[in-house]
């Protein structure tokens, strides 16, 4: 993991920008991609040098107002400003937005029955350690044969990093890969201590794959998206995702499937045994 995530993610973001999208020209012999550090400079009312400091991580205590003005300067939303303010204050030696807590792998009540009425749709609740903690029985149906499920404790990152049959299940491996980190990376990432060690033990297991990972993604998964499996009774299924936020106490989230074609609904109704229809694409 790189030990300067403000500085990364502020330059990845740069990167993406073009000038077009603020105002300003392109030029005809552009070289960088997205804005030149001057440009970001100029649009955040602060100096080239700071701009270089803060992204070499020679700074990494940005003030309220820089930090609102670099997030203007590079048009973040919402959910990008938040992880922008969560990354500096992670800077701090020791700091944890979760203290030293663990893992919650308790299921309130109300959650499980909440996952019953989504019923037949694929929908799995995990954690901060992308462990597999209940689901309903369509994501059982469809998960079970590919190996996800398998084991006492089951992750999805383990899975995806870890176990074989995973290239196979997921024929946009690396962008599923990609999804996976950034979702361990958000938040407070390896300054939680229980995050850092899944981290290291992925580096260990996984290699360059998962190290390479994270060293240059920031970490902001999608929240929602379109990801294709392949089951080995119905074939390949794509199914969009919705991933749904639990309370903070919670520290858990649901993440939602639905059949993405009429293909795809197919197949989930097959593996279900019901009528056809019972999903409707989206």
């Amino acid at each position: 993991m790189s030990d300067n995530e403000l500085g990364l993610f502020l330059r990845l973001r740069r990167e993406a920008v073009t000038p077009a999208e603020v105002g300003l020209p392109a030029g005809p012999r552009r070289r960088t991609p997205g804005l030149r550090r001057a440009e970001l400079a100029t649009l955040a009312g602060v100096s080239v040098e700071y701009v270089t400091r803060l992204e070499q991580g020679r700074d990494r205590r940005p003030s309220v107002q820089v930090l609102a003005a670099l997030a203007d300067a590079l048009l973040l939303t919402p959910g990008e400003r938040v992880h922008l303010h969560r990354l500096a204050k992670g800077a701090d030696p020791g700091f944890s937005c979760r203290g030293g807590a663990g893992p919650n792998r308790a299921v309130r009540p109300t959650v499980r029955a909440l996952l019953e009425r989504l019923e037949p749709a694929p929908a799995v609740l995990v954690n901060r350690l992308s462990e597999i903690l209940a689901c309903t029985d369509g994501y059982r149906r469809l998960a079970e044969p590919l190996g996800l499920l398998d084991g006492v404790r089951p992750s999805l990152a383990r899975f995806v990093f870890t176990d074989p049959r995973a290239r196979s299940v997921y024929p946009d491996w690396d962008a599923v890969a990609d999804q996976q980190v950034a979702a361990l990376k958000q938040g407070p990432g390896q300054t939680d201590v229980h995050v850092g060690a899944l981290m290291d033990e992925l580096t260990v297991s996984s290699g360059e794959p998962f190290a390479g990972r994270l060293r240059t993604l920031p970490g902001l998964p999608r929240a929602n998206g379109v990801v294709r499996m392949v089951h080995p009774h119905v074939g390949e299924v794509r199914l969009a995702y919705e991933t749904l936020g639990l309370p903070a106490d919670d520290d858990q989230h649901l993440v939602v499937h639905l059949p993405a074609d009429d293909a795809s609904a197919a197949a989930l109704d097959r593996l279900a045994g019901r009528r056809p229809g019972a999903l409707r694409a989206v």
